[in-house]
């Protein structure tokens, strides 16, 4: 009998990470930006050591060391004082205040101590203060990043009017990896159009060594370039999810009657055949020929290893719009996604990937969102999958049931190359696709009594 959703009063291993990481992770990608959070010490120690060993590189979070008196009256003077300490130490030009659930629970009006923190330094040349709620208790990682980057929009180009429109494209890629980042900062430079892509830290989070501590490491989106986002020509934003909520893009939509292109990850042949497709429409331009080959070696290798994927069943966990994307993908190259769960609760995770799925009814594919792996692994032991593609929080469940673990997205922390590892585009599509083919063919070479090594 298949397990019927239960109700329970606890999470056991949440298949979401807390909403001011995201928010935190957002804030790195901002060129000379400092990401405050406005609560206890922990938090901050948490998330900095949790971006950290996916990334392998240092990240500095401040906060405003809420203690027990913070807690009883309030966190305005603790701001102030993380605010005049930051500015003196780092010099920054942006900081990004995230609140967290201590701070949320006692309600601290932050956007007025903002106000006055302003106010009271009027003389004083001050960097960029963006303020996003993020309480922990109410959505998940993916909630706070995407909030922060609307956060930013929305503050950063509220006061210009723009009176012409440039030719370039603002990006909005959401929570990707610096290899993801880096891709598409290549495929804009190989159109030739100017862009603006928020976030970007695939420099300060991907980086070269450095001969001594740098305060803030190469790269990130410029703050005077997220200011003039509203002289775009257009707008591209990823995800399925996304595309049903309030965002960024949506937000430079209704203010300057800017086209928004929502479209999905472009995770495989269909939604990046989407993506150049926007590109290709904004700018007028050809895709560029090295992509069309790209496409061209990607569509080969489905056909040389098709015999191996056809009829695989996977398990795909993770933030909603990565699932939905990688459910794509899949279902484009014969493995049944008989098991999706997320952490998210967006509402709309099902529908999506029904869209996905022509057949969806008849694979008897199973959906669950605000689920935990604990959760996840009692329909894992009953559906049986092949493979799992998700996280490394997923390996309790892969060593349990002695399934492969395919590990895509964030966070990856047993392995070296989270940063790294490439999730989209065609080229994207062709290294998942090869490490799904090379997984699959090792679980059955190791399983087999001959132990045969010629295909």
């Amino acid at each position: 009998m298949m397990a019927t959703e239960e109700y329970v009063t606890v999470t056991k291993n949440a298949c979401k990470l807390c909403t001011p990481l995201g928010a935190s992770l957002f804030f790195k990608g901002i060129c000379g930006s400092i990401p405050l959070l406005h609560g206890s010490q922990g938090c901050s120690t948490y998330i900095r050591r949790y971006l950290i060993s996916h990334f392998k590189e240092p990240v500095d979070i401040a906060c405003s060391n809420f203690g027990e008196q913070t807690a009883i009256f309030g966190g305005e003077v603790n701001l102030k004082v993380a605010f005049d300490n930051i500015i003196r130490q780092y010099n920054p030009e942006f900081i990004g205040v995230a609140t967290t659930c201590l701070s949320e629970t006692i309600g601290d009006d932050v956007p007025m101590f903002i106000r006055k923190y302003k106010e009271a330094n009027r003389d004083n040349k001050l960097p960029q203060l963006v303020y996003v709620s993020t309480a922990s208790y109410r959505g998940t990682h993916i909630d706070g990043f995407h909030d922060s980057v609307k956060a930013t929009v929305d503050i950063l180009t509220s006061e210009y009017s723009y009176c012409k429109r440039e030719n370039s494209i603002n990006i909005f890629p959401g929570m990707l990896s610096p290899a993801d980042l880096r891709y598409l900062k290549e495929i804009f430079n190989d159109f030739d159009v100017p862009f603006v892509m928020l976030p970007d830290y695939s420099q300060i989070l991907d980086g070269s060594p450095w001969k001594e501590y740098q305060k803030f490491p190469k790269g990130g989106t410029k703050v005077e370039n997220i200011i003039n986002m509203g002289t775009a020509k257009a707008c591209i934003e990823f995800g399925k999810i996304l595309a049903e909520q309030n965002s960024a893009g949506k937000l430079l939509n209704k203010r300057y009657d800017m086209p928004c292109y929502n479209i999905g990850i472009p995770m495989g042949i269909h939604e990046t055949d989407i993506f150049f497709n926007s590109i290709e429409t904004i700018t007028g331009k050809s895709t560029p020929e090295k992509y069309i080959e790209e496409r061209g070696r990607l569509i080969d290798s489905y056909i040389d290893s098709h015999k191996y994927v056809m009829g695989v069943r996977a398990a795909v966990y993770g933030e909603e719009d990565m699932v939905v994307a990688i459910v794509s993908f899949l279902n484009e190259i014969g493995i049944i996604p008989v098991l999706c769960a997320s952490g998210g609760k967006s509402g709309y995770f099902k529908d999506k990937i029904r869209e996905m799925i022509s057949d969806f009814d008849e694979k008897g594919i199973v959906v669950i969102d605000d689920s935990d792996f604990s959760h996840i692994e009692t329909f894992a032991k009953q559906l049986k999958p092949d493979i799992l593609i998700g996280s490394s929080k997923g390996y309790a469940i892969s060593r349990s049931l002695k399934i492969p673990l395919i590990r895509v997205g964030f966070p990856i922390h047993d392995r070296i190359n989270g940063s790294r590892i490439l999730h989209i585009g065609y080229r994207g599509a062709q290294q998942l696709f090869d490490t799904i083919v090379n997984t699959l063919l090792e679980k059955r070479q190791e399983s087999s009594v001959v132990g045969y090594s010629y295909m």
